[in-house]
């Protein structure tokens, strides 16, 4: 069993119940993305796929932090894969 921290809660948890979110640079900025599969390069961090930790998340600016990003960010792509799978689950 792998522990990782929810960047939104803070509580830690297996790791195969987070969701694994990393960040790709474009001409505009960074996007922060979701990497169900955990296999994309880079600097990562974990997040539980729920409303509620998604909102801690980006009130309290956690994924420029854990990503040490600079610069514009866009986390539109992460949200709405949390959203869409808290739906699937419903």
């Amino acid at each position: 069993m792998v522990i990782r921290t929810c960047v939104g809660c803070r509580q830690r948890a297996d790791k195969t119940t987070l969701v694994r979110v990393v960040a790709d640079r474009d001409d505009t900025g960074w996007t922060v993305e979701p990497d169900p599969g955990g296999s994309r390069p880079g600097r990562g961090a974990h997040l539980h796929p729920a409303e509620r930790c998604l909102k801690l998340a980006l009130d309290r600016r956690a994924f420029v932090r854990a990503l040490r990003l600079e610069g514009p960010v866009s986390t539109n792509a992460v949200a709405d894969w949390v959203r869409a799978e808290v739906a699937r689950r419903a």
